[in-house]
């Protein structure tokens, strides 16, 4: 089907049928976000049945994400093609047989390909679920709505994938955590035909591999320089990696320009609010992504919580986070997204300025108080970011529109972690202060991080292990504020950006006519 509404006829509304279908793609969504928290709370005891080496637990972990982020716009512009509904229930048992393979392996070769191959499968989840969001719900404020939802079950695997995982860990082997990929996907198989409409585009043309891997290559070297800079800091390696990303991008993007049927339309960044949309995407997700990290952190190193209770303690920001999600398609409604982007943005800086307040050997309540106005803050730049974004292409491109929204946040939050986690480094090495008369191997592995201090720690009486912590936690204290602090002003430049770039688009449904046009990129209606 496509969208064949006129600008003067309203558009069909959702009923039944359509809810229900959404439901089914949120199950998923969540998941999908789950499994990356709990494959790193299933690593310790995998590692040690399976007998993975160092380098192969780094593969076990690093490969999913990998070969989501490299393959999100092909699946996107593939689903284009061939039936979004189609690769989606593709993806669904591929994902599902993978997750069985996972918690089945008996190598870690298997756990790598198997990993792999989940990669490849998720690949094709997140944007074939917004482009059939799009498609199920025309109306813009459903669709805002529908965002929101969808949002806030990806937002809260985040959180959530700690507490699941160790709740299955606690109780049943390493293999359980993988399982639980395994019965959404069957439901999706089952309920995916009855409830989600088929869509392809039929003037799409045939897929250019060359293309396909152009777009992989561009975003794996990327992505994976970007890791390695975050974890071993400015290396030539990891600094060339980037740069050979950056070169395949261009070639991509040249080559796009030249074919007649492209895998990725260019033409789409032609529409500001498109742009605009993303381009706060992936500066919000770089920013409070990584603050989301160094949060974490500091529950568990700070202030010696596990995972289990850490994700407990992050349960208020996921009640935030919701909260926002439902919102922020009704202020949209009634405000300019430009406005209502851009006030979550201050909101959010705000609440990165009371994370600057939390000290260690404190209660983690004011940690958690300035983290949940951190996700109070950034809801309407995800549920109305998302909406422009998905609401700019027009129907046929919405898969590879998805695609672009995915791989916007895959790209912001490894390089949020790259460049505020150097920076947050360089401030602790160089804060920390260390008594004299520690062991000197202990010395040289606190002052490399606060988790090489706690390693350290473990094997020093109680004494001496606490005159190592102490101060390694006062470092990584001013370590955290210095983050949340250059990420709070951060967030109220892109607030300036935002609000400057999409001033012109109107409230969610409200027609073009009734908003100031510039331009007919920016005279649609909004969609989020």
């Amino acid at each position: 089907m496509s969208d064949t509404t006129s600008p003067g006829e309203a558009a069909p509304r959702a009923g039944r049928r359509e809810w229900i279908g959404l439901a089914v793609l949120a199950l998923p969504t969540l998941l999908v976000s789950i499994d990356v928290f709990v494959m790193l709370l299933a690593l310790p005891s995998l590692s040690e049945d399976l007998h993975a080496s160092g380098v192969q637990q780094l593969w076990i972990t690093d490969i999913y994400s990998f070969m989501l982020a490299g393959l999100l716009v092909t699946m996107g512009s593939l689903g284009d093609r061939i039936g979004r509904r189609r690769l989606l229930l593709i993806g669904a048992g591929a994902f599902g047989l993978a997750s069985a393979a996972s918690a089945y392996a008996v190598s870690p070769e298997m756990l790598i390909a198997s990993r792999a191959l989940l990669g490849i499968a998720g690949a094709t989840l997140a944007p074939g679920t917004l482009s059939l969001i799009t498609t199920m719900f025309q109306d813009p404020k459903q669709r805002g709505a529908a965002f929101g939802i969808w949002g806030a079950c990806f937002s809260a695997g985040a959180i959530i994938g700690p507490i699941i995982g160790g709740t299955m860990l606690d109780h049943f082997w390493w293999g359980s955590a993988f399982l639980l990929g395994v019965p959404p996907m069957v439901l999706l198989l089952l309920l995916g035909p009855v409830f989600l409409p088929e869509f392809r585009n039929p003037g799409a043309g045939r897929l250019d591999p060359i293309s396909a891997l152009e777009s992989m290559a561009a975003v794996l070297l990327a992505i994976w320089g970007l890791k390695e800079i975050a974890k071993d800091g400015w290396q030539p390696l990891s600094i060339a990696a980037v740069l050979v990303g950056i070169g395949f991008g261009i070639l991509f993007v040249h080559r796009q320009r030249k074919l007649p049927n492209p895998l990725l339309d260019l033409s789409l960044f032609g529409s500001r609010a498109f742009s605009a949309a993303l381009v706060s995407l992936f500066l919000g997700t770089m920013l409070t992504g990584a603050v989301m990290f160094f949060v974490t952190q500091t529950l568990q190193l700070v202030y010696g919580r596990d995972p289990l209770h850490s994700g407990l303690w992050m349960l208020p920001a996921i009640l935030a986070n919701t909260i926002s999600f439902g919102i922020s398609p009704k202020l949209g409604q009634r405000f300019r997204p430009a406005y209502v982007i851009g006030g979550g943005l201050v909101l959010a800086a705000v609440g990165m300025l009371v994370i600057t307040m939390a000290e260690p050997g404190t209660s983690p309540v004011v940690l958690i108080t300035g983290f949940a106005v951190v996700f109070l803050g950034s809801g309407p730049m995800v549920t109305l970011g998302m909406g422009l974004v998905m609401g700019s292409a027009p129907q046929e491109k919405a898969g590879s529109a998805g695609a672009l929204n995915e791989t916007s946040g895959q790209l912001g939050f490894a390089l949020g972690i790259a460049a505020l986690g150097s920076i947050g480094t360089a401030v602790y090495r160089g804060t920390l202060s260390l008594p004299d008369g520690l062991p000197a191997d202990a010395v040289r592995t606190a002052k490399d991080s606060l988790a090489g201090a706690t390693e350290a720690a473990g094997s020093l009486s109680a004494q001496v292990a606490e005159t190592l912590l102490t101060p390694a936690r006062a470092a990584f204290a001013s370590e955290l504020h210095t983050v949340v602090t250059i990420s709070g002003v951060l967030l109220v430049a892109t607030a300036a950006l935002v609000t400057s770039l999409l001033r012109h688009v109107p409230p969610t449904g409200q027609p073009a006519a009734e908003a100031p046009a510039e331009g007919s990129e920016d005279s649609v209606p909004a969609t989020g």
